[in-house]
């Protein structure tokens, strides 16, 4: 019986900004093919997005930290100097070593990074295979460790191509006017001969092993879309105004030629696999092709990065896959467990990916592992890292020339600590990205209290003076920059909302920023809303806004506005932030909260369902859908969409609870319930009793007390002249919006909150809400006889300010599941006993004894008519 394969294929850098174009025009008819008898859809990213750590995160489906692969470079068993990154720097197993256990057989060409070649059972063919001299007078002998079985070299050393081969022939489709290039002063087609020629050697490498070998899983790494893209990106259409248009019309058709060139590979890769392999294609990261491409890259480490989008690509057809089918939510760390999967074997519980069940026809049951780390025997992998130090110039250079790092310094301790701070800062970033604050600040912390040499007058007389220079250093700097570690300790106080530390690492960037401009107009905004400063953090936002506009930019002023319930205002910078990064998830389901509260409910279940196609595990999305179909009466699927969102994010997401218990009774009765009020007792439920000073929220609280709820009151605010019958208030109430903890004591009692505290009430509780209106001529008169004003002047501020109060409420009731609320006048409590305490009494839902309650009713108290 034949056993089904799996072939995968990695371009680096692919995005769909560029494939659909392309696609629409008959140029990529491979993939097209691909896509029509299989599953598409979005791949996301990682932080730090730098290749070789993401495609060991695809290998092994788990993040840096558990892998160990860091950043491009690697220090030296022996110490005794720096390298481009090896596969000794992989701690954890990959797919082919999992395989290799299990008597599968693999083969692997081009995977960065996979040199020295491992011993797995089939042909490894190293990402040192294609690295030759540009040079045609240098011989490029291909090293020890290249090629796994080392015998395996005789058949294809021959299948390298050198860039002098490259020809007129090759050249002009991709670079028409290549004629009109200088030479001697632009080296374009010096890199892309480079670029071609070795990435056909890693396709030809490929095929011949697809033709000439037996094999179960087959993985192909290509770069040649990442490499073009780095290279010629600038001069892509549209024309960018400070590129010239000389430069535009030589090079505005490379980036398309690389994925045209990419798409014919996998033309002759398709022809040579049968129906029975499941061919996945995918990339580790998009590329920015549109307004935000980078001219100029700032002196950042690893900054060419900066170049590269959230997401990427992914493609799968074969035996078992669903035909023509878009597919959401899949990330890097998901491949490695999916193709374990179609093994039928078991994924690592240690693995931080999942198996991506959406994409096959007939998904079964997943298997489970605690690791395959702790399974003893033979995995193929190396028994030890070798003290040899490698010679790799070539590669050395090649990540030097496309900025992904700077030209090691001649001095080895030096270029020794560059590394590995380097490395501490990008594991520092990998915990970032996670969330794991508390890891990735220690990190940072020691990097930023190192005790670092400083450059002399010594190391500015040798040969990389210039390159100090240029980079911004002077004599009596550091040689590391502590720059990039203080922008993450920014980020990580903002995210933990301590906006007193944030304040004090952003002053000491913009006291430290001499060598590259920060934009730190957001971060400034960001610790001035926290701080409360709201009108200055929104004048500092739209003074960046129209200096340089950006998406970032405008979805921080969407923001503000949003919190300040200016819902209009809102949407209008939330649809500028989509003008700028039409693919950011959080911008969608904030335009899709936002329309919510302008009852746009259609718009907002659209925006909602596209945050959830970028990223499918995005809790607050499926929370706002379930909300806009709550609204359009598709209770169904609001159920489900609630349910998705709570089990993503259970502890934060007590409000989804709440409104699925609301659902249920909805689908239950099937009848809609209008102010959320249903009459009926909740378990330990609270009740408030709410309003504006001076609305009757005394009056209240005494009745309800008289009728037997327990009052929560400590009883420090005595009776007096404006209230002889007591306020009933609770003194950890006045601090609600910085400690709701206490608010346990109140269930199954009432306490008096005043309006603008309700929105800092704890979600997971249930509340009974009794609001107190009055006429706000009638409250502005109480409160100025009570302050000692005269009460015939009426003060306009004040009454903005308690409509204002009165607006958010609503909001605040509308998006709250946990709240049901009714509105008593006051007036109608002296006037109309009765029927008040009727609906107050029916709406707490338990007996109450309403004539103690009427008795509170004091009408000589109504002293203050409008």
């Amino acid at each position: 019986m034949k056993r089904n394969k799996v072939l995968l294929i990695g371009w680096d850098a692919a995005d769909w900004k560029i494939i659909w174009p392309l696609i629409a025009k008959g140029e990529m008819p491979a993939l097209k093919k691909l896509i029509e008898r299989g599953v598409y859809g979005n791949m996301s990213t990682m932080n730090p997005p730098y290749s070789p750590m993401l495609w060991s995160t695809v290998a092994t489906g788990k993040t840096p930290d558990k892998h160990g692969v860091l950043g491009f470079i690697e220090i030296m068993p022996n110490m005794k100097g720096v390298r481009p990154v090896t596969t000794n720097s992989r701690k954890a197993k990959a797919i082919w070593n999992i395989l290799h256990h299990k008597g599968y057989k693999s083969n692997l060409v081009g995977w960065w990074p996979s040199f020295p070649a491992e011993p797995i059972n089939g042909v490894v063919v190293s990402d040192k295979f294609q690295k030759v001299s540009k040079d045609p007078n240098k011989k490029s002998p291909i090293v020890k460790g290249t090629i796994h079985p080392e015998a395996f070299t005789k058949e294809i050393q021959d299948l390298r191509m050198f860039p002098h081969e490259i020809t007129e022939a090759h050249i002009l489709p991709c670079i028409p006017n290549a004629s009109k290039i200088d030479q001697e002063k632009d080296k374009g087609l010096e890199n892309f001969a480079k670029m071609l020629a070795e990435n056909t050697s890693v396709h030809a490498a490929a095929t011949n092993l697809l033709r000439t070998t037996e094999w179960d899983f087959m993985a192909v790494y290509y770069d040649l879309i990442d490499h073009f893209c780095h290279a010629f990106m600038k001069y892509h259409p549209p024309k960018l105004k400070p590129i010239s248009q000389n430069m535009f019309d030589i090079y505005n058709q490379a980036v398309v030629s690389a994925y045209k060139i990419q798409d014919m590979m996998l033309e002759r890769t398709l022809e040579l696999v049968d129906e029975d392999t499941t061919v996945i294609v995918a990339s580790d990261h998009g590329f920015e092709s549109g307004h935000r491409r980078i001219l100029k890259m700032p002196k950042y480490p690893a900054a060419p990065a900066l170049e590269h989008r959230q997401f990427g690509i992914f493609v799968a057809a074969g035996p078992n896959i669903k035909k023509n089918e878009k597919v959401f939510g899949l990330g890097l760390i998901d491949i490695a467990p999916t193709i374990l999967h179609m093994f039928n074997l078991p994924v690592g519980k240690d693995m931080d990916g999942k198996v991506a069940l959406d994409i096959f026809k007939d998904p079964k049951d997943v298997k489970y592992i605690d690791s395959w780390e702790a399974v003893e025997g033979d995995f193929g992998q190396h028994e030890s890292d070798s003290n040899e130090i490698l010679d790799d110039q070539e590669t050395m250079k090649q990540l030097v020339d496309l900025g992904y790092i700077e030209k090691p310094d001649e001095n080895i301790e030096i270029a020794i600590l560059k590394t590995s701070c380097d490395l501490k800062h990008n594991l520092a970033r990998v915990y970032l990205g996670k969330k794991d604050y508390v890891k990735a600040k220690a990190l940072l912390l020691e990097l930023i209290q190192g005790d670092y040499p400083v450059y002399d007058e010594k190391a500015f007389e040798k040969k990389n003076k210039d390159a100090l220079i240029k980079q911004g250093f002077k004599v009596g700097d550091s040689v590391i920059d502590t720059i990039p570690f203080y922008m993450d300790l920014l980020t990580i106080a903002l995210s933990e909302k301590d906006y007193d530390l944030a304040d004090k690492y952003l002053k000491t960037l913009r006291a430290s920023d001499v060598k590259f401009e920060i934009n730190t107009s957001v971060a400034e905004a960001t610790i001035l809303v926290g701080q409360g400063k709201i009108e200055k953090a929104l004048k500092c936002l739209e003074d960046a806004k129209n200096k340089k506009p950006n998406g970032s930019i405008w979805y921080q002023i969407g923001k503000i506005h949003r919190k300040l319930n200016h819902f209009e205002e809102a949407k209008r910078a939330f649809e500028n932030a989509l003008k700028f990064e039409i693919d950011s998830s959080k911008t969608h389901q904030s335009l899709a909260e936002t329309l919510l509260r302008l009852h746009q409910y259609e718009e907002a279940a659209e925006h909602a369902l596209t945050s959830i196609e970028l990223v499918k595990y995005f809790p607050d999305a499926h929370y706002v859908l379930g909300e806009a179909l709550e609204k359009l009466g598709d209770l169904e699927n609001a159920k489900i969409a609630y349910e998705t969102a709570a089990s993503l994010k259970p502890v934060e997401h007590v409000r989804a609870e709440k409104a699925i218990e609301n659902l249920e009774e909805k689908l239950e009765e099937q009848r809609t319930l209008t102010d959320k009020a249903e009459y009926k007792y909740r378990k330990d439920q609270i009740v408030i009793v709410s309003g504006l000073p001076r609305s009757g929220t005394s009056l209240m609280m005494q009745m309800l007390n008289q009728g037997g709820i327990t009052v929560l009151t400590d009883e420090n605010r005595k009776p007096d002249v404006s209230n002889p019958k007591g306020y009933y208030e609770y003194d950890p109430v006045m601090a609600l919006h910085k400690d709701n903890s206490w608010l346990g004591l109140a269930k199954n009692k009432s306490v008096k909150v005043v309006a603008p505290l309700l929105k800092f009430l704890d979600p997971q509780y249930r509340y009974k809400v009794i609001f107190m209106n009055r006429d706000l001529d009638e409250i502005v008169k109480s409160q100025q006889k009570m302050i000692g004003k005269d009460p015939e002047v009426l003060p306009t501020r004040l009454f903005d300010a308690y409509k204002k109060h009165l607006n958010q409420v609503e909001v605040w009731k509308d998006k709250e599941p946990g709240v049901e609320l009714i509105y008593i006048n006051y007036k109608d409590v002296l006037e109309n006993s009765s029927e008040a305490l009727e609906k107050v009494t029916s709406f707490i839902g338990v007996e109450m004894n309403k004539n103690e309650m009427a008795k509170c009713v004091d009408k000589a108290l109504y002293r203050n008519k409008s």
